[in-house]
């Protein structure tokens, strides 16, 4: 059946005429080509497809064109328009990004300063992670420490996570500032036998 039987006259008066329109033809790129078409007639002001309601709106200048001829030449260009396939939604393929682009983007990601600071704490938290992991297995040799005080093996437990987490922190400055130049840090060097004397003498037996 021809697209223009679907066209149906829904109200009409003086210089303007609205239709009730196929659904088919209410989507963007039909609409937009149905509506550049129609005001492309002489003596057309406005047009204007509703595609919700499935209404298409028309104000002419009967003066100019009267109800006939803009219907006369609607029907043309339906006519063309289905024949050329224009009253057919035109959908955008979407882009496939090649291999090579998707490399691209992801090197750019990686070297984003956000990227690079969530997989360095990611990174920290693997490593005290597996620090705990070692730690952990070793205190379990000695369960003899945690029945007979649970409160020292606990607190011995946190002093070894918190001395690999300095020690992982301050490594960098050790092996390039720290130790080219003891006297100059002399005082983190204090600081760090201080730490370390604090943590023996807490595993110094109670008696």
């Amino acid at each position: 059946m021809a697209i223009q039987k679907e066209f149906v006259v829904r109200y009409r008066a003086v210089g303007h005429v609205r239709f009730q329109v196929p659904a088919h033809v209410c989507t963007p790129s039909v609409a937009a080509a149905i509506e550049k078409g129609i005001a492309a007639i002489a003596g057309v002001s406005s047009v204007r497809c509703f595609s919700p309601q499935r209404k298409l709106s028309i104000r002419f200048d009967e003066r100019v064109c009267s109800f006939k001829q803009l219907a006369t030449q609607m029907v043309a260009l339906l006519a063309m328009l289905e024949r050329q396939g224009g009253l057919v939604e035109k959908v955008t393929p979407t882009s496939v990004l090649s291999p090579q682009l998707l490399a691209k983007v992801g090197d750019r990601f990686k070297n984003l300063k956000a990227s690079r600071w969530v997989k360095g704490k990611y990174s920290d938290a693997k490593e005290t992670v597996q620090a705990a992991k070692v730690i952990t297995k070793l205190g379990m040799k000695r369960p003899g420490n945690f029945v007979q005080d649970p409160e020292k093996a606990v607190i011995d437990f946190l002093n070894d996570i918190l001395v690999l987490y300095l020690i992982k922190m301050h490594w960098k400055h050790v092996v390039k500032l720290w130790l080219p130049n003891p006297f100059k840090y002399r005082y983190e060097w204090l600081t760090v036998f201080y730490l370390f004397y604090l943590l023996m003498r807490s595993r110094k037996p109670v008696q």
